[in-house]
């Protein structure tokens, strides 16, 4: 299920988390950074890395995290520089925004800033992510799919991710964008897979012995297919609707858990 049993945390967020008022999810996961910790808020995902790195840095600064700062790395080439690699190297924590996991992994993915982000997370920092930025970081990650729709083969587009976490697919926005269908014919396509699916301003957070607690305001809907007893994924020719049963689905708020591991359903 992990990669080298990373004694890491990771904060998976399913997208426009709060910014503003309770600020949940984010106090939350400034309260886990020391004064001294350094921050980095990766906007590889998004065209506009400026803007939406300024925001970020005065929200974390206005939570009292003070070593805060972006990291804009938009080219391969920057991605295998001494000074980006370094200042990750560095950190306690990463941040990926959201906007276009593809873009994400195809600059960082095999450049040496992506492999210090893996031996953070591997030695005991904290990666985050929100809406693309939680996408990639299983070791496959939905691209592109059919929101509001029923499941259908051939409309599911799925990509290498950064492999922080195996034996998931995560996707985000999940039940404010109706992505039930889409995230459903993943796990059918990927049967030994659990997916987890996390609505906006809720957020996953995995520890190291893979059990990951539900932070938020809305929910984590969590579907397990090795209770699969039959579907006709295999069968289907394009948009032809999905069939598949006994499938497992958890929908878990806040308080509740999943251990990864033993694939149960836990309270906190």
């Amino acid at each position: 299920m992990t990669i080298n049993s990373p004694k890491g945390c990771l904060i998976m967020i399913g997208g426009a988390e709060d910014k503003t008022e309770g600020c949940v999810i984010l106090k939350e996961a400034a309260g886990m950074l020391g004064e001294q910790d350094f921050f980095f808020n990766v906007t590889a995902t998004t065209e506009k890395p400026e803007e939406i790195g300024r925001n970020y840095l005065s929200v974390f600064r206005s939570l009292g995290v003070a070593n805060v700062r972006i990291l804009s790395i938009t080219t391969r080439d920057e991605a295998n520089s001494d000074e980006m690699s370094g200042i990750i190297k560095r950190s306690k924590c990463v941040f990926m925004t959201g906007g276009d996991q593809l873009r994400l992994t195809s600059i960082l993915c095999g450049t040496r800033a992506g492999s210090e982000l893996r031996s953070l997370y591997e030695n005991g920092g904290i990666v985050m992510g929100t809406s693309a930025g939680a996408s990639v970081m299983s070791a496959t990650m939905i691209v592109k799919g059919n929101d509001n729709e029923p499941a259908k083969k051939c409309t599911l587009k799925m990509a290498p991710g950064l492999g922080l976490v195996d034996g998931v697919i995560i996707d985000q926005h999940f039940d404010q964008r109706g992505r039930f269908g889409r995230l459903m014919c993943g796990v059918a396509e990927n049967p030994e897979a659990i997916g987890i699916g996390i609505d906006e301003d809720t957020s996953v957070m995995l520890q190291p012995d893979m059990r990951f607690k539900v932070i938020g305001t809305n929910a984590v809907t969590v579907i397990d297919g090795t209770t699969i007893k039959s579907s006709n994924v295999s069968e289907l020719q394009q948009d032809e609707i999905l069939a598949i049963t006994g499938v497992t689905v958890h929908i878990l708020p806040q308080g509740y858990g999943y251990d990864l591991l033993n694939r149960k359903v836990i309270r906190f």
